[in-house]
């Protein structure tokens, strides 16, 4: 079947790509540099024209919160209203788990409404909820820093590594549309704190890790059990202490 992958140059939807064409199927990578932009829509219809399903993996450039609202609502509402018109018969987006739990934060706020959208279009969808990528430790601690400190929560995280997101999407592509949301998560549980103290003590980072209950997360106070799964969950293989060897 023809897949088109809206973000499919980026970090998941290059690895979706890549394993949607090795099990047979036409995965087609749609992003500004492949001609396809859902802002302004260009290149929408042609390149939806045949495609069975549509994954969108994409992700708003800024993060500041008018900003990241607007690309979140008109980049859905466009692919959308294209897929409509070309028939597609399944939406599936990849979100975070704890979504719904996080709307302090405006970007959580975006990606609640860019569930909104998928759920009233009438066209059949998945939604896969997943746990903070492995690759993504780096902009938490980023996110948290304030000179030489890491200001974090010690709530409970269960990372993921991003080979296993894109499995986890490209499984729920080829799939029945579930009209509801999945989730995936990474097999360990940490405090969010422990975390990034070995991910950075891995890579030799000066920077200290102050717990802090109150300490927010992309604007966002964090309760223990915020970012976890529930319990139905698929848990991945992939171990973060194997992965970070790998880094080193």
């Amino acid at each position: 079947m023809k897949v088109v992958v809206i973000g499919g140059t980026g970090l998941i939807g290059s690895k979706l790509v890549g394993k949607l064409n090795e099990h047979g199927h036409e995965a087609v990578p749609a992003a500004p540099n492949t001609g396809v932009n859902t802002l302004t829509g260009e290149g929408l219809d042609e390149v939806l024209q045949g495609a069975s399903v549509v994954v969108d993996v994409s992700n708003s450039p800024s993060f500041e919160d008018d900003a990241v609202m607007e690309f979140f609502r008109t980049s859905t509402a466009n692919l959308l209203k294209a897929e409509a018109d070309a028939g597609v018969n399944h939406h599936v987006a990849l979100s975070v788990v704890g979504t719904e739990r996080l709307q302090d934060s405006g970007y959580f706020r975006a990606k609640q409404a860019q569930e909104e959208l998928i759920k009233d279009s009438g066209i059949p969808y998945s939604i896969v909820h997943a746990t903070q990528f492995f690759e993504f430790m780096k902009g938490i601690a980023a996110a948290a820093t304030d000179g030489d400190t890491v200001r974090l929560a010690p709530a409970k995280i269960q990372p993921i590594h991003s080979d296993d997101v894109a499995a986890a999407v490209g499984r729920t592509a080829v799939g029945t549309p579930v009209n509801g949301v999945v989730e995936v998560a990474g097999p360990d549980t940490f405090q969010l704190d422990e975390l990034i103290r070995k991910g950075l003590a891995a890579k030799n980072d000066p920077r200290t890790v102050v717990t802090d209950s109150q300490a927010p997360y992309f604007d966002a106070v964090l309760q223990e059990t915020t970012l976890l799964p529930g319990s139905g969950a698929t848990i991945a293989e992939t171990r973060f202490a194997d992965w970070l060897a790998q880094q080193q």
